[in-house]
C-alpha cells in the first residue's frame, strides 16, 4: 500500500489518464488504475493483468484493436469477415457482454447488443491499455463478469514544448490509412489533438456455399466488402499548483462497411463511436481526494440497402437506425486511513436511451450503484475487500462482493488469491426486440446472468525474466445464449462453468525480447441432462486452447520481430455440430529508424497464407502486407 500511496503522490504530479504511462515497453511493474479504481502497481492489483504501451503498439504493428488483443491470456476474439466487420471478445470464456470496455474512464457499448464495437476503435487514436482479468462487479456494476479492458486515448505531453506526429499506411486490398497530430503542454496544461481515416477495398466477408448451407450471412455475395473510417481526438487538461485538477477527452470514430446481407445488392452500414468525458479531482483535506467524472458515450448505428429487385434499380437507402446513448457520473472519495490503508467510497449512475427505427417495447433504463473498498498492506500480506450495492429500473436490486489476498516472498515472487461475484443483466435485443414477421426475437421472461469465480495465481519479476500462472473457475447461473438453431432467440441457461489456465513468460536473452502466452480453458454448459439438451457442450466460438508468442530484436536503428499464434477447435452453435477447425497464423515485421524523427514499418500478416475462420462461414484475410511512414519527433 505504500506503492499505492507512492503512485498517488506521483499522480499528483502528472495528468491522472497520462500518468500512468510513466511505464514503457521495459518497464516491468507498471502503474495501472483499472484493477481497483486507483492508481496501484501491476505487482499489487491482486489480478491477472496485462498493461500495453504505445512503445508496444508500435512495435508489434498490429493492423487493428483485434490483431492487437487476440491471444493475451484469457482473450479470444472473432470477426466476421475483414477489417471493420463485427467482432465479438469472449474474455475467459464468459459472453461477449460480459467485459466491461471503457475509453478513458467512460463505459461504451451498444445498449441494443450489449457489447463494445472494438473493431470501429482506430489504433492511431491510443496511447495505452489496461486488461484487468476476472470479475469486477463489485466495483464497476453490471457487465465485469469475464474483466475489464479499460482503453486511454492520445494525451498532450506533460515535460513543456510541441510534437507534431504523422504516419501514413499502406497495404492489401487497397488499404491506405494516414494520422496526423499535435500535442504539447507544460508544468500546469496539457493538449493533443489528432485526426485521422482509413480505407480499404476489402475482400468478400462471406464464403460461397453459404446459402446452399444457410449459414454465415446466408447468400452467396462474391464482391468485395470496402471500409472507411474518419476519426479524431482530443485531450486538454489543466493542473493548480495545490493538485486540483480538470481534464477533458473526446473521441470520435465514424465508419462506413459495406457487408454480404442481400443477394441483390450491397448492403451498407455506417457507424459511429462518440465518446466524451470530463473530470475534476481534488484534495479537501491531505489524506481524502475527490474524484469527478462526468461522460457520454453513443453508438450510433445506421443500416442502408442499394441494388437491383425485381429488375427495378433502387438508390442508397435507409433501411434502418439503431442509436444508444449512455449519460454516466461518478463520484468517487480515496481516503487514506493511514500510511498503509486505502478506503474508496463512491457513486455511481447511468442512463441508457435507445433511439431506433424499429419500435422497441421499452427505451431506457437508468442505474445507481454504491460501492466501497478497501485496500491494506500488512506485512508482506496485502487484502482488498470490495462490495457494491445496484438499483436498476428495469431489473431491479443486485448485491455483488469480491475479496483478495496476496503475499509478497523473496526476490520478486508473489501469491495471491480472490473470489468475486458479478452480474449482467438482459439487453434491450435480449428483452424487447419487436417480433421479426410474427417471429419472437426478443425473450421478456429472461433473468439477470450471475457469477461466482475463484482464482489463485503466483508470479514473478527476476532480473530478465517475468513469468506467471493463475488458475480460475467461473460458475454462471442462467447464462445467456443466441443460437442459430433456436431462430437467435436469446434462452438462458441454467448453468455454465469456465475452468481456465493462464500462463505468461517474458525475458530479455540477449538483446531479443521474448513474451509467450497460454491459455487453457473449458467454457462448458453444464444445465441439467434432462432439461437441457446441450449439457456438456462447449460453449459457442470459445476455443479450448490459445497460444502466442511474440519475439523482437533491434540491430540499432534496425528492428525485427515476428507474432506466432495457434487457436484449437471450437463451435460456432451451443449443440457442437458446426465446427470450426484450429488454426495458426505467422506475422512477421520489420522497422528502419532512417532518421532520429522518422521510422518506416513493414509487417507480412498470415504469412503461410492460412485458410481457417473465427466465425461460421465467414472470410478471415489470408496473406497481407502493410507499409507504415512514422513521423514522431521529440517535443521542442
Amino acid at each position: 500500500m505504500k506503492k499505492t500511496l507512492l503512485a498517488a503522490a506521483l499522480l499528483c504530479c502528472l495528468p491522472t489518464a497520462y500518468a500512468a504511462d510513466q511505464n514503457d515497453a521495459s518497464t516491468l511493474n507498471p502503474v495501472v488504475v483499472t484493477a481497483t479504481r486507483t492508481p496501484i502497481t501491476a505487482d499489487d492489483a491482486l489480478s491477472s493483468v496485462t498493461v500495453i504501451t504505445r512503445a508496444d503498439i508500435e512495435r508489434l504493428q498490429p493492423v487493428s484493436l483485434i490483431d492487437l488483443l487476440t491471444g493475451l491470456p484469457g482473450v479470444n476474439l472473432t470477426q466476421s469477415g475483414g477489417i471493420g466487420q463485427v467482432s465479438t471478445l469472449f474474455m475467459r470464456g464468459t459472453n461477449s457482454t460480459h467485459t466491461l470496455v471503457l475509453i478513458d474512464g467512460v463505459r461504451i457499448g451498444s445498449v441494443t447488443a450489449g457489447f463494445a464495437s472494438l473493431e470501429q476503435i482506430p489504433m492511431e487514436q491510443i496511447e495505452r491499455i489496461e486488461i484487468v482479468r476476472g470479475p469486477r462487479s463489485s466495483l464497476y456494476g453490471a457487465d465485469a463478469i469475464g474483466g475489464v479492458i479499460q482503453i486511454f486515448t492520445r494525451h498532450g505531453q506533460a515535460n513543456g514544448g510541441i510534437a507534431p506526429s504523422l504516419s501514413m499506411t499502406a497495404g492489401s486490398h487497397g488499404l491506405f490509412g494516414s494520422q496526423a497530430g499535435l500535442s504539447g503542454g507544460d508544468q500546469h496544461a496539457w493538449y493533443n489533438l489528432s485526426l485521422g481515416g482509413e480505407y480499404t477495398s476489402g475482400f468478400p466477408g462471406c464464403k460461397m456455399g453459404a446459402a446452399e448451407a444457410m449459414a454465415g450471412c446466408f447468400v452467396d455475395d462474391p464482391r468485395d466488402d470496402a471500409y472507411r473510417n474518419w476519426n479524431g481526438a482530443a485531450d486538454f487538461g489543466y493542473r493548480w499548483d495545490n493538485g486540483t485538477e480538470l481534464a477533458f477527452t473526446w473521441l470520435r470514430s465514424k465508419n462506413d462497411v459495406e457487408y454480404a446481407g442481400s443477394p441483390y445488392g450491397g448492403d451498407d452500414a455506417v457507424n459511429e463511436q462518440r465518446v466524451a468525458g470530463v473530470r475534476l479531482s481534488f484534495s479537501p483535506l491531505e489524506a481524502w481526494k475527490v474524484t469527478l467524472n462526468a461522460g457520454q458515450s453513443k453508438d450510433l448505428a445506421t443500416t442502408y440497402y442499394q441494388g437491383t429487385y425485381y429488375g427495378e434499380y433502387y438508390p442508397l437507402a435507409q433501411t434502418g437506425y439503431f442509436n444508444s446513448r449512455r449519460n454516466q457520473f461518478s463520484w468517487q472519495n480515496d481516503i487514506a486511513l493511514s500510511s498503509n490503508q486505502l478506503l474508496t467510497v463512491g457513486v455511481d449512475y447511468q442512463q441508457e436511451h435507445l433511439d431506433s427505427s424499429t419500435g422497441y417495447l421499452a427505451d431506457s433504463r437508468a442505474d445507481t450503484g454504491a460501492y466501497a473498498q478497501y485496500q491494506g498492506t500488512f506485512g508482506r500480506n496485502e487484502v482488498q475487500l470490495s462490495v457494491r450495492h445496484d438499483h436498476n429500473q428495469q431489473y431491479g436490486d443486485h448485491d455483488t462482493g469480491a475479496a483478495s489476498w496476496g503475499y509478497h516472498f523473496d526476490h520478486g515472487l508473489r501469491v495471491y488469491a480472490s473470489y468475486g461475484t458479478a452480474f449482467h443483466a438482459p439487453t434491450f435485443n435480449d428483452l424487447y426486440y419487436p417480433p421479426y414477421y410474427g417471429v419472437p426475437s426478443a425473450n421478456p421472461d429472461l433473468k439477470p446472468e450471475k457469477s461466482r469465480s475463484a482464482e489463485v495465481g503466483v508470479a514473478q519479476q527476476l532480473g530478465v525474466w517475468n513469468w506467471g500462472v493463475s488458475a480460475y473457475q467461473t460458475r454462471i447461473d442462467d447464462l445467456i445464449l443466441l443460437d442459430p438453431s433456436q431462430n437467435y432467440v436469446p434462452f438462458n441457461v441454467s448453468k455454465a462453468r469456465i475452468r481456465g489456465l493462464e500462463g505468461q513468460v517474458g525475458a530479455d536473452l540477449g538483446g531479443w525480447q521474448v513474451q509467450a502466452y497460454l491459455t487453457l480453458q473449458q467454457p462448458k454448459d453444464v444445465g441439467s441432462a434432462t432439461a437441457d439438451a446441450n449439457s456438456g457442450n462447449l460453449l459457442p466460438r470459445r476455443p479450448e486452447r490459445m497460444a502466442r508468442i511474440d519475439i523482437d530484436r533491434r540491430f540499432g536503428a534496425f528492428g525485427i520481430g515476428t507474432t506466432w499464434y495457434a487457436a484449437g477447435r471450437s463451435y460456432d452453435d451451443a449443440a457442437n455440430t458446426h465446427r470450426l477447425g484450429g488454426y495458426s497464423t505467422l506475422a512477421l515485421r520489420a522497422s528502419w529508424h532512417f532518421t532520429q524523427d522518422w521510422q518506416v514499418e513493414a509487417k507480412l500478416a498470415n504469412a503461410f497464407d492460412h485458410e481457417y475462420e473465427t466465425v461460421y462461414y465467414y472470410n478471415q484475410p489470408g496473406r497481407t502486407w502493410y507499409l507504415t511512414l512514422r513521423y514522431s519527433p521529440a517535443a521542442h
